[in-house]
């Protein structure tokens, strides 16, 4: 019968995985008709205000919230099942995530520009509506998953006993992939001309979510370190070799 810390972090493991899966729901764009543009429009655009199919966006950022804080929850209380900075860090990280993103998805953008009647362009940057607060919780939940990928990763590689080989390999690669489309968005926002943003974020966000998935599988399948065995001797017994 499995102990309670392997049930709990096999409960944290699939939770994690959830959470990638339903932060992908961003894919069903490509099954229904829309006027944005994946090459050049932003994700936030597709639960912006009133917009088509909103709501099963909305329950997508939603779950993956529910599901990010409760693996953090599960890893860390009563008593945390994690060991070291690095993998704490990740934990606590994920949670700011999941935190960020319920935020994200409950404060949309109202409107997009060019495409909804009357609504206004404002100055633009790495998204449109930089006075809204949907950019800060955007921006916040960037940060954490970038912060639990980047810990991940390390802990995954100074910790002893080894933790998560997964992400030393297939995590690494990923996490390699979202942060050069990261950069080309950074890049790119700031120069002149069609650099398919959009695409970035996609591959950025897409990302993410495989990462997750590997970081979920990583925990499931985590080695745990084996008891410490019992003497083979009681006190006061003599070794029957001296």
């Amino acid at each position: 019968m499995p102990s309670l810390s392997t049930t709990r972090r096999i409960t944290a493991g699939i939770l994690i995985a959830l959470a990638g899966i339903c932060y992908s729901s961003w894919v069903l764009e490509f099954f229904w008709s829309s006027p944005l543009d994946p090459l050049n429009s932003f994700l936030s655009e597709l639960d912006a205000a009133h917009r088509p199919h909103r709501a099963v966006y909305e329950v997508g950022d939603i779950l993956t919230s529910i599901f990010a804080v409760c693996s953090a929850l599960i890893l860390f209380l009563p008593r945390p099942i994690v060991s070291g900075v690095y993998a704490r860090i990740a934990v606590i990280s994920f949670g700011v995530f999941g935190a960020a993103t319920l935020a994200d998805a409950l404060a949309p953008i109202d409107c997009i520009p060019g495409v909804d009647k009357d609504c206004p362009y404002e100055p633009s940057g790495l998204l449109p509506q930089l006075h809204h607060i949907h950019a800060l919780t955007s921006t916040v939940a960037v940060f954490a998953i970038f912060i639990t990928m980047i810990a991940g990763v390390v802990a995954a590689y100074r910790q002893r006993p080894p933790l998560w080989p997964l992400l030393r390999t297939a995590g690494l690669g990923v996490l390699v992939i979202v942060a050069v489309t990261t950069a080309w968005m950074l890049i790119a926002d700031n120069l002149h001309g069609d650099y398919y943003l959009g695409l970035a974020q996609r591959i950025q966000v897409g990302g993410m979510s495989v990462w997750l998935i590997l970081w979920g599988i990583a925990v499931c399948t985590q080695r745990t370190r084996a008891p410490a065995r019992a003497a083979t001797s009681t006190p006061g017994q003599v070794s029957s070799t001296s």
